[in-house]
């Protein structure tokens, strides 16, 4: 591990593990392609997506970015669970977030750690989970949080994140990698 991974590792935990593997592997609905502008170079190692799909599991916030009506974008911190491949996040009606998922579901959601992100670009539509679906979230939520969540709240419905494209790396010039997912319903 390079001395600036080494430093990443130390404030960004996922990096350790995300490391682990070299090369390309698949993932149901997409496969990772290490990709970045010219002038980053090219990574000699990709990031294996089950590293990344267990750091937004594990992820104790994420950012969320809309788009205002006027263009603007709008940023704020929320809580979240990461659950078959999809972000879940709520919100009350009335907040700028969901005012705005409302007119333009483009989101962009990404991890804190801003050395060694994980960016997820995708859209958010409504979902309304069944039964099973419910009870998953509500589990994964308590893991999280300890909120105490109950699978009644997941059923009147969240908004549910579905990626486009994954950007992540520990180090970029390492190992960016992009991971591109086929579109499918919000």
């Amino acid at each position: 591990m390079s001395e600036t991974a080494s430093a990443m590792s130390r404030t960004c935990p996922w990096v350790d593990h995300a490391r682990g593997g070299v090369g390309t592997s698949t993932h149901a609905r997409g496969r990772n392609v290490a990709e970045a502008p010219r002038a980053y170079g090219s990574p000699a190692t990709v990031l294996r997506w089950d590293s990344v799909d267990q750091f937004l599991i594990d992820a104790p916030v994420y950012w969320l970015v809309t788009t205002r009506a006027d263009g603007r974008p709008h940023a704020v911190p929320v809580d979240g669970v990461w659950v078959d491949g999809a972000a879940f996040v709520g919100g009350d009606p009335a907040t700028v977030h969901e005012r705005n998922l409302r007119a333009d579901p483009r989101v962009l959601l990404h991890t804190e750690c801003g050395q060694s992100p994980v960016i997820v670009e995708g859209d958010a539509g409504w979902h309304i989970p069944d039964a099973l679906e419910a009870q998953r979230l509500a589990d994964a939520a308590n893991a999280k949080y300890s909120y105490g969540s109950t699978p009644d709240s997941y059923l009147r419905g969240l908004r549910r994140i579905r990626p486009r494209t994954v950007i992540a790396w520990t180090v970029l010039y390492e190992d960016a990698t992009r991971f591109a997912f086929e579109a499918g319903p919000a």
